[in-house]
């Protein structure tokens, strides 16, 4: 018998790509970070509701999307209380109920936000002399000491974070001053311990009276956070070399009378400064050229009055409330109400006519379940499990 007379073998038969596991978990993983994305794609099916459910599965998707959170609402701390309030601020399917969020510790006092970051809240408990860091979706609190030799009676500020591919560990970083001297440590929850004191002299321009403000931004691998009062400064701390370095802002960033300024990313994802004066507000970038100098560049500036249709009477006061990092969003207190301004596309969204006047600080996390999207479960929405 020739070769062209024999019986060829049939050829076997691939599964349709969306019967592969494999592949329609990838598919899957790729869906949109907001809260409803899973119950949504849950209720499609016995199997697709299996592989979102799994706690591997919701790890590696809350991971994918870690950089590019949505904003599910505000933190709001009571001025003389351990209380944080928790205000939503996305519309149904995707809006998370504000009990969900919220916490009361035990005790007297009020806190200080020092930073959210990578679904972390890091918060200072004056009265205990410890920082809390609280996972608002798993309910996990970490209560840590101050690390010895570090002072907070001269001002605190600090960041949390994780690392890249880290899902449970995190690293918290306290800032604080003594005089003349700016000193950072580092806690790795993995190592469970601190790490040593790292100092750095200010310049001799710069006098003793100053403060951290705000909350810090990750700019590749290093933080960078303002200090202002008699000074115009942004600290800069390389987490890998462990290295503190002052850098010269961009304009007089005195946080007096009505300005108010804040370090955020710029477009190009450099380290840039929001700088508001009345309702102006000037971005600028820090631009490094071929040779390594730097300089600051003026980018884009606007009128928020203008920006939000204020009459004469709202525009009167107008204060920078926080700032979402990942999203590059202030969130902007007025007389006519609360709004979120994205700082690029400068679209804006009214929050409320009614919160309170507190420190708000955004919640930029990936949140797989508890909204409304009706069919059961708590709060009329089915509940996936966060690891």
């Amino acid at each position: 018998m020739t070769s062209s007379h024999r019986r060829l073998r049939p050829r076997p038969t691939s599964a349709p790509p969306l019967e592969d596991d494999d592949l329609l978990d990838e598919v899957l993983l790729r869906l949109s970070p907001d809260p409803s994305s899973l119950p949504r794609a849950s209720a499609v099916c016995t199997r697709w509701r299996r592989l979102v459910s799994d706690p591997g599965f919701v790890s590696r998707f809350r991971l994918r999307h870690r950089r590019s959170p949505p904003i599910l609402g505000c933190f709001i701390r009571d001025k003389q209380s351990p209380i944080v309030s928790f205000v939503p601020t996305m519309e149904a399917p995707n809006r998370v109920p504000a009990e969900r969020f919220s916490l009361q510790l035990a005790g007297r006092g009020p806190i200080t936000f020092l930073d959210c970051r990578h679904g972390l809240l890091l918060m200072f408990l004056p009265c205990w002399i410890k920082v809390l860091v609280w996972d608002p979706v798993t309910g996990d609190q970490h209560r840590l000491d101050i690390p010895p030799g570090f002072d907070t009676k001269q001002g605190i500020g600090g960041a949390v974070l994780r690392a890249a591919g880290a899902i449970s560990h995190f690293q918290v970083v306290l800032l604080g001053r003594d005089k003349q001297v700016i000193t950072a440590c580092v806690y790795s929850s993995e190592a469970g311990v601190w790490g040593g004191l790292i100092s750095t002299p200010l310049p001799n321009e710069v006098p003793v009276d100053f403060d951290f403000r705000g909350v810090p931004v990750l700019i590749g691998d290093s933080l960078h956070c303002l200090i202002t009062g008699s000074c115009s400064g942004i600290l800069e701390f390389d987490l890998n070399m462990g290295i503190l370095t002052v850098i010269p802002g961009p304009v007089d960033i005195l946080d007096a009378g009505r300005c108010q300024s804040t370090v955020m990313r710029a477009e190009d994802g450099g380290l840039g400064v929001l700088f508001k004066s009345d309702c102006n507000v000037q971005l600028w970038r820090r631009k490094i050229d071929c040779d390594g100098e730097a300089s600051w560049v003026l980018g884009r500036t606007f009128e928020l009055d203008t920006l939000l249709s204020l009459n004469s009477e709202d525009k009167r006061y107008t204060v920078m409330l926080g700032l979402a990092e990942y999203n590059n969003t202030v969130v902007v207190q007025t007389v006519a109400g609360h709004f979120m301004v994205q700082l690029e596309s400068l679209q804006f969204k009214k929050m409320s006519e009614t919160i309170s006047s507190h420190f708000h600080q955004p919640l930029e996390s990936v949140y797989t379940g508890e909204t409304s999207i009706g069919g059961g479960g708590h709060n009329g929405a089915e509940l996936l499990h966060n690891p």
